[in-house]
C-alpha cells in the first residue's frame, strides 16, 4: 500500500468537514467522566468510590448501547438513527445537575445508553469517503484527533467545574452533547457508499463473525487494557511520590507521544498487523515500571505513548475491511463495546495489583495482560491459517484490486455531486 500525504486525504470531498465535526462532537464524551466525578465528590459530597459508580453506570450504558445504535445507523441512516439520542440526551442533561445521587446513577446510565455514536460513525464514514489505498493515513489522523480531544477536553471540564460550578460544567457537557448530535445530523456524513443503496434489511444475509473479526475485537480489549492500566499506574506513581501536581503534564506527554506515533505510522510504507502493534504497545509500557526520577518517567511515558495511536488506527482500518458495508455500524459499535470492556477490566485489576504491590507492578500488569492477549491472538490466527481457514485479514495486507486513487475519487465525486445531495439516508 503506498503512503499518502495527509493533505491529499484532507482534500478528498467531505473528509476535512468530517474531521472538524467529529472533533467538536467528541469533546463532551472526553470530559464527562471528570465532570461527573467532581460533581459527585464536590457538590453531592460523596466519596470517590461513589463517584466511580456513577461513571461506571455511564460506561455500562455506553457498552450496551453502542452495538444497538450502530445497527440503527445501518438500517435507518444517520439522521433517523441519532434523532432519538438527541431528544433523550437533551432531557437527561437538563435535569442531571439537579438530581440526587441515586437518581444521577440512573440518569448517567441512560445518557450512556443513548450517547450519540460519534466515534463509530466518524470511522464508518471515513471508510466510505476514503479509498482503501489511503485509509491507513485517514485512520491515523482520526486517532491523532482523538488523542488531542482527550488532551484538551478534561482540562476544560476541570476549569468549568472549579472556576464556575460542577452544575454549570454538567450543563455545558449536556449542551455540547446535544449540539454534537445536531451538528452530525446537519453534516450527515455518508455511512454507505453509492454502490450500496439497498436497505440493509433487504440485502442477503452474509457471514459476519469470523476468527479474524473475533481476534481483532479482542485486540481492542487488549489495547484498552494497556491504556487504562498505564493511566492508573501513572497517577499512582505520581501520587505516591508526592508529585500529584505533575499528573496533568505527564498525561499530556503520554498523549503527545501517541500523536507523534500516529503521524509517523500514517505516513509510513509499512503495514504491520494490528496485533503486532498492540503487542508492541504492551512492550513499550514496561520501561515506565522501572523509571526512577521525574525525567526518566517522562521519557518512559513518551515511549509508552508512541504505539498507542498506531495500534488503535490499525485496528479501526482493518475492522472496516472485514465486514460487509451494510453491517459496519453494528460492528463498529461492538468495537466500542470491546474497548469499554478493556477499560472496565484494566482499571480495577491494575489498581488491585498496585494496592498490593507498587505502582510499577501496575505498569507490568497492563503490559503482560494486554500484550499477552495480542500474542495469543497471533497464535490463534496462525492455527486457523494452518487449518486452511481464512484469518489473514488482520495482517492488513494491501488490497491489489479496487484501489482508486485520490484523484479518481475526487473526479467521481465531482461528477456525481448533484445526485449525492438529493440521495436520502440509507435505511
Amino acid at each position: 500500500m503506498p503512503s499518502t500525504t495527509y493533505g491529499a486525504v484532507l482534500r478528498l470531498p467531505g473528509v476535512a468537514r468530517l474531521f472538524v465535526v467529529s472533533f467538536l462532537a467528541r469533546i463532551p464524551a472526553a470530559m464527562v467522566g471528570v465532570v461527573l466525578t467532581l460533581h459527585v465528590v464536590s457538590t453531592l459530597d460523596r466519596g470517590y468510590g461513589q463517584a466511580g459508580v456513577v461513571v461506571g453506570a455511564a460506561t455500562v450504558g455506553m457498552a450496551l448501547g453502542a452495538p444497538w445504535r450502530g445497527r440503527l445507523v445501518d438500517r435507518l441512516g444517520l439522521r433517523r438513527a441519532i434523532a432519538p439520542s438527541v431528544v433523550v440526551e437533551s432531557a437527561v442533561w437538563l435535569v442531571a445537575p439537579h438530581l440526587a445521587y441515586e437518581m444521577l446513577i440512573l440518569a448517567a446510565a441512560v445518557a450512556g445508553l443513548f450517547l450519540v455514536p460519534v466515534f463509530s460513525v466518524s470511522r464508518q464514514s471515513l471508510s466510505v469517503l476514503v479509498p482503501i489505498a489511503h485509509q491507513k493515513a485517514a485512520f491515523s489522523l482520526d486517532s491523532v484527533a482523538v488523542e488531542l480531544t482527550f488532551m484538551l477536553s478534561p482540562v476544560v471540564g476541570v476549569l468549568l467545574a472549579t472556576q464556575a460550578s460542577t452544575s454549570v460544567a454538567l450543563t455545558v457537557v449536556g449542551a455540547l452533547t446535544v449540539g454534537g448530535g445536531v451538528l452530525f445530523m446537519w453534516a450527515n456524513p455518508p455511512t454507505r457508499s453509492e454502490r450500496s443503496t439497498e436497505p440493509a434489511a433487504e440485502l442477503p444475509k452474509q457471514r459476519l463473525v469470523s476468527p479474524a473479526l473475533v481476534v481483532l475485537l479482542l485486540a481492542g480489549v487488549a489495547a484498552s487494557f494497556v491504556l487504562v492500566g498505564t493511566d492508573v499506574s501513572l497517577v499512582a506513581t505520581l501520587n505516591d511520590s508526592g508529585r500529584s501536581a505533575d499528573i496533568g503534564w505527564m498525561i499530556a506527554l503520554w498523549a503527545g507521544g501517541s500523536v507523534v506515533g500516529g503521524l509517523v505510522h500514517g505516513a509510513s510504507h509499512r503495514n504491520p498487523s494490528p496485533l503486532v502493534l498492540v503487542a508492541l504497545l504492551g512492550l513499550a509500557t514496561i520501561p515506565a515500571a522501572f523509571a526512577t526520577g521525574q525525567v526518566w518517567l517522562a521519557v518512559a511515558v513518551v515511549v509508552a505513548g508512541l504505539p498507542c495511536a498506531p495500534a488503535l488506527s490499525s485496528i479501526n482500518a482493518t475492522l472496516v475491511r472485514l465486514v460487509p458495508e451494510h453491517r459496519r455500524g453494528e460492528v463498529m459499535g461492538w468495537s466500542g463495546t470491546m474497548s469499554t470492556v478493556g477499560n472496565a477490566l484494566g482499571a480495577p485489576l491494575c489498581g488491585a495489583v498496585i494496592d498490593r504491590a507498587t505502582p510499577g507492578a501496575g505498569f507490568l500488569t497492563a503490559s503482560v495482560v494486554g500484550g499477552g492477549l495480542a500474542v495469543g491472538g497471533l497464535v490463534v490466527l496462525a492455527l486457523v491459517r494452518g487449518q486452511g481457514r481464512v484469518g489473514s485479514e488482520v495482517e492488513e495486507r494491501p488490497a491489489r484490486r479496487h484501489m482508486p486513487t485520490v484523484r479518481a475519487v475526487r473526479r467521481r465525486a465531482a461528477t456525481s455531486t448533484r445526485r449525492v445531495r438529493v440521495r436520502r439516508p440509507s435505511r
